[in-house]
């Protein structure tokens, strides 16, 4: 099999009309989509590429680990991002070597202080790759403000901000036109550096040109606790000055040749080049790595990790960050099923009764160096995985395994917000199934926390083989509830099968219910009300009379 195809490809200074022919074509017809990303998981360059993307593609979300002041790595900065370019590499070749086109796309110009660039110099030798340039932040600037950036024989000069200011200043020192990129925490400095230059009067300030957000004007106007990494001093050809455009479009000239006031930028895209995160400003960090606490991502490990309760929209940025770290997938088989495909990753499914097994499995992998993520729906911590991972971990063999929790959304959680805020006061969890525990802790647990006037989320409520629980349960409930007490419940809630339904504690069918349903049995204050457009929301007041 002939090895797959590298594009780096330019996506322009983030309106999505402004990326060129090739690049939406390629990103189209890509059998992988890679990007960099912080650790929230939200993407600007994804984000910007998104109308182009067929939906079925493999993902590959390259998330920084880091900032410039957190790490512990004994190679410091450099060390800690060169190894992650490394792995990041190592990820791409994987479907290099398959024969996959992987397209990694990169705000601004790829070669423009872009991301790519550090996965060019790692693959380039040994895989074909193709760079698709793209319009860079310092044209983008321009454009929205509406300056000639260089004329005639004019020397354009453009800077990172992150350069010290002696010699931001030296560079600045004259009369040609200037950019400097990459302001946010920067931008103090290099203000300082434009007046030591004599030029802080000619500068203008852009942010996020090209987006509908985008701000222009003069930059010693700008309060610097108001700028984003996505901004960029500008020092524009002063040849045609004299013709400048004074429509109300643009800033038109001051009369010492500098911008006006701060105006909104026109248009919808990005100022920098990208994140650019060559020194990750604002790129976010990883926290405590695998281990609890403390640690690295460089290692083997168990990460266990909540999908929420449905699709992609609840899974959080942390659980994405996860799934893309790890090397190896380990959980329920259908849970398995709600994770993209990504051929880089090896499955180990199994069934929903081998807690046990499925953490001794995750537990010896991630000990032979593997990066393994034990996948629960809902939040792990919750009738899931990550108590069985945890006790498993308490044998001598596994004393040395990192594993840490990811949380997620939990069915209590979900299936309250569709009906409204039923879990508004003290509440608890009970799960039904007997088969970790006797019914008659179950049932005495359950009197208790009717007796006490909670609200209560039932997990786990029937089964097929597991029917007369919820019918004693609803018998001892009603001991204490009166008949219409309020019943919520929902099936498969954030799934293509989602159901809802409120009904009175004294007519519940529990015939209806299996393990795909969450129950929310109502207090004694728990509501019903119904609202002017024909639904019912259910709430708990936070309230509650004195006795």
């Amino acid at each position: 099999m002939s090895a797959g195809t590298l594009y780096g490809v330019g996506l322009g200074p983030g309106d999505p009309e402004l990326i060129t022919i090739k690049a939406a074509r390629l990103i189209g017809a890509a059998d992988v989509i890679a990007y960099h990303c912080a650790r929230h998981g939200r993407s600007i360059a994804r984000s910007v590429a998104e109308p182009y993307l067929r939906g079925d593609q493999i993902e590959e979300p390259l998330t920084y680990p880091l900032t410039v002041e957190t790490t512990d790595h004994p190679g410091g900065y450099p060390g800690a991002i060169a190894d992650f370019y490394t792995e990041s590499a190592a990820k791409l070749a994987v479907h290099l070597d398959a024969g996959r086109s992987v397209v990694l796309l990169c705000e601004g110009d790829p070669l423009f202080y872009g991301s790519y660039m550090h996965m060019h110099k790692r693959l380039a030798p040994r895989y074909r790759t193709e760079v698709v340039p793209g319009v860079t932040s310092v044209s983008a600037a321009a454009a929205v403000a509406g300056r000639p950036l260089v004329e005639g024989e004019e020397i354009l000069t453009v800077l990172p901000g992150t350069l010290p200011s002696e010699v931001l200043t030296e560079h600045l020192t004259g009369a040609g036109p200037a950019a400097v990129l990459k302001l946010g925490r920067t931008f103090e400095k290099v203000r300082k550096a434009l007046l030591d230059a004599g030029r802080l009067d000619d500068a203008l300030y852009v942010e996020r040109a090209t987006w509908p957000e985008g701000r222009i004007g003069r930059l010693s106007e700008v309060d610097p606790n108001t700028v984003p990494y996505f901004s960029l001093a500008l020092l524009p050809s002063t040849a045609s000055l004299a013709t400048q455009p004074t429509d109300g479009k643009h800033p038109p000239p001051s009369p010492g040749g500098g911008p006006a006031s701060i105006l909104p930028a026109q248009g919808h895209g990005e100022i920098n080049n990208g994140p650019g995160c060559g020194q990750l400003a604002g790129c976010g960090e990883v926290g405590g790595g695998v281990v609890g606490g403390g640690g690295s991502v460089s290692g083997g490990g168990v990460i266990v990790v909540g999908l929420g309760p449905g699709g992609r929209g609840w899974l959080t940025p942390e659980a994405q960050e996860a799934l893309a770290w790890a090397d190896e997938l380990v959980g329920y088989g259908p849970y398995l099923e709600r994770v993209p495909a990504n051929p880089r990753q090896r499955r180990h499914a199994s069934d929903n009764r081998v807690e046990a097994e499925r953490a001794r499995l995750a537990l010896g992998l991630a000990r032979a160096g593997a990066r393994v993520a034990v996948v629960s729906s809902g939040d792990p911590g919750v009738f899931a995985m990550a108590s069985a991972v945890l006790e498993a971990a308490e044998d001598p063999q596994w004393m040395d395994v990192p594993v840490r929790v990811v949380p997620g959304l939990t069915a209590a959680q979900a299936v309250a917000s569709r009906v409204g805020a039923p879990l508004g006061h003290d509440f608890c969890t009970i799960s039904l199934s007997d088969r970790l525990k006797p019914w008659e802790i179950i049932a005495r647990r359950l009197d208790a926390a009717a007796a006490a006037d909670f609200v209560i989320a039932i997990y786990n409520p029937a089964s097929r083989s597991r029917r007369h629980q919820l019918d004693a349960a609803r018998k001892l409930l009603l001991e204490h509830r009166a008949p219409g007490t309020p019943v919520v419940v929902g099936r498969d809630v954030g799934g293509a099968g989602e159901s809802v339904e409120i009904v009175r504690l004294g007519e519940l069918d529990t015939s209806t219910v299996d393990m795909r349903c969450l129950l929310i049995v109502g207090s004694s204050r728990t509501r019903v009300v119904e609202r002017v457009d024909g639904t019912r929301a259910v709430f708990t007041p936070r309230g509650y009379p004195a006795s």
